[in-house]
């Protein structure tokens, strides 16, 4: 089998569809299928190239990726925080994509994966033009989170959504990571829908210890993009009520993290910002933690069908999870029996942080999390059963149905 994959980001970028993809092709080639990755230069989260260029990448050349995938990278457009600035290098790279979509030899079906939105476009052309099916993967609930966002307003339709739309009813597959956005997409008359979770590599994350019994000062952290999405001003605002007995660590980047500085800053609040962490010092943090903090705004409808991809590692590593979430999400975190859901308010977010750090028997998990995540979300059975969506895909197609 092989495979024409679409994605605007993609390794040695840390990105959520870079953890997917990398997972996903890990284990596709152990069973010898082979992905030809089609994305940009590495410039991943800050619009520019700061990784030698050997790792980034060069415009029109194939690298070799991780595992068995070739990657063959197209340019992109240097680019801020600014929203329009991130869109516009998003379409330049897709534009580029269909081009550099030939320049691999012919797969057996393209897949794309959205965000970015502009790729949908490229997918579809691709896909047509190659004479192959469309596999068009959406990890966030559009277009209905562009109205959310207030990235749409009024009640005509934007450019984006007309896009976002036509491409999901004509792909011979979509694939969502959330049973909930499935739904919605089958009431919208989507044919030929299916969910493939995000997930993670048990092996790969190893379970901490419990929590000391005994401690001074309580610690949260929250590990993830910080952007509009998350609502981390909550959680800030909550550390400044409960003051000195706690300390919120607060690790990643994302849109809004210099105001959410600018605002810790102004509540005094006790808290540390730090640059996105990998490997042993993430396990390290984790492991000094009392709590995590999983975190999606309730005011934005979409939400209650979208899951945090950090949520499947937070629930493998074991500790308690303190879930500011809605939904889908919070009947994970109830199902999964790891943590506490609490309204999007300070006020109830710090009274739950003194309860814990007041009773700390209710941070010692059973381990039902890790179990949950073994059931549900290894990216092992995972890539099982999106193999077995593409070849029965493939194999509808051959015979005409």
């Amino acid at each position: 089998m092989r495979i024409t994959l679409l994605t605007h980001s993609y390794w040695p970028e840390q990105s959520p569809p870079q953890r997917r993809w990398s997972a996903m092709i890990k284990e596709f080639s152990r069973s010898g299928w082979h992905v030809d990755v089609v994305t940009p230069v590495a410039h991943y989260p800050f619009g520019r190239r700061d990784l030698p260029r050997r790792m980034a990448g060069q415009p029109f050349r194939l690298q070799k990726g991780q595992f068995t995938e070739n990657i063959l990278r197209v340019p992109y457009l240097r680019h801020g925080n600014s929203r329009a600035a991130r869109l516009l290098d998003q379409c330049y790279s897709a534009a580029l994509s269909i081009p550099a979509g030939f320049m691999v030899r012919k797969p057996d079906v393209v897949i794309v994966t959205a965000p970015g939105l502009p790729s949908l476009a490229a997918g579809y052309i691709l896909a047509k033009a190659r004479g192959v099916p469309l596999i068009v993967e959406m990890r966030d609930a559009w277009p209905d989170l562009a109205r959310d966002a207030r990235l749409v307003q009024g009640s005509v339709k934007s450019v984006v959504e007309r896009v976002v739309d036509f491409v999901q009813h004509r792909a011979n597959l979509v694939v969502t990571v959330t049973e909930g956005f499935a739904a919605t997409l089958r009431a919208r008359g989507v044919r030929n829908v299916a969910t493939v979770s995000n997930g993670v590599h048990l092996d790969s994350i190893p379970v901490v210890g419990p929590p000391e019994p005994e401690r001074d000062v309580f610690e949260a952290l929250y590990l993830g993009n910080h952007g509009e999405s998350q609502r981390l001003d909550v959680a800030i605002r909550a550390s400044a009520l409960v003051g000195d007995s706690m300390h919120l660590h607060m690790v990643g980047h994302g849109t809004q993290r210099p105001a959410l500085e600018k605002l810790a800053r102004e509540l005094k609040a006790p808290v540390t910002f730090h640059a996105p962490l990998t490997g042993d010092a993430m396990l390290e943090r984790y492991a000094s933690a009392d709590t995590c903090l999983v975190s999606l705004r309730d005011d934005w409808k979409s939400f209650e069908t979208t899951v945090p991809s950090k949520t499947y590692e937070v629930l493998a590593i074991g500790r308690h999870v303190t879930a500011m979430v809605r939904g889908e999400a919070a009947r994970i975190v109830l199902d999964a029996e790891a943590g506490d859901i609490v309204p999007s308010s300070p006020e109830a977010m710090a009274d739950l942080w003194r309860e814990l750090a007041a009773d700390r028997s209710r941070l010692v998990r059973n381990g039902d999390s890790r179990q949950w995540v073994k059931t549900n979300a290894e990216y092992g059975q995972l890539a099982d059963r999106y193999m077995d969506l593409i070849s029965e895909l493939l194999a509808e197609t051959v015979t005409g149905k």
